[in-house]
């Protein structure tokens, strides 16, 4: 029997758009997903399926407070439900300086914004948008201008990912 028709049989009245909502109630959310580092802050955002990250701008720093204020606004903007930032683990494992300044932020972040904060290990992001900058032909102030915003998108696409494997059952690790 066709899974759609057990639904709509199971389910009388729920829409049809609903339904992935129904089986699979982490989906069907946005996520914001920060770069932070010390000048700018990188933001991207999902869509509402919380399926695909998109950059969407870069923070210029100017104080703690005023960044705290901006996030909450963009998160209200787009009506996020959880906030991913990027943990810059060592590649030995250790946490560094950076990555105890992004834990610190992610508690204020959290008290701030009344969401969830979860981090994600950001190893290699910047290279790897660094990489997709150059295969794509930009000029360097260009990349300058656009490397925080697609990191950050890097991030939490990375995360929506790995998201997605868990809820289907192909997280197989190796």
């Amino acid at each position: 029997m066709p899974v759609m028709r057990v639904l709509r049989e199971r389910l009388p009245g729920v829409l049809h758009k609903d339904y992935l909502r129904l089986i699979f109630p982490e989906r069907g959310m946005r996520v914001l997903g920060l770069d932070l580092g010390d000048k700018t802050i990188g933001v991207a955002v999902s869509d509402p399926s919380g399926l695909i990250a998109q950059g969407i701008g870069v923070i210029d720093r100017a104080g703690e407070d005023q960044d705290l204020e901006k996030i909450k606004a963009i998160a209200d903007q787009y009506a996020v439900r959880l906030i991913v930032i990027g943990l810059p683990w060592n590649m030995s494992g250790t946490l560094g300086e950076q990555g105890k300044k992004v834990l610190a932020f992610a508690k204020k972040l959290e008290r701030a914004t009344g969401l969830q904060v979860q981090t994600w290990d950001e190893r290699l992001t910047t290279v790897a948008a660094e990489k997709a900058l150059l295969s794509a032909d930009l000029t360097r102030a260009r990349r300058k201008k656009v490397i925080d915003k697609v990191a950050a998108a890097l991030i939490l696409q990375n995360f929506l990912d790995a998201r997605r494997n868990t809820l289907s059952g192909n997280n197989r690790q190796k």
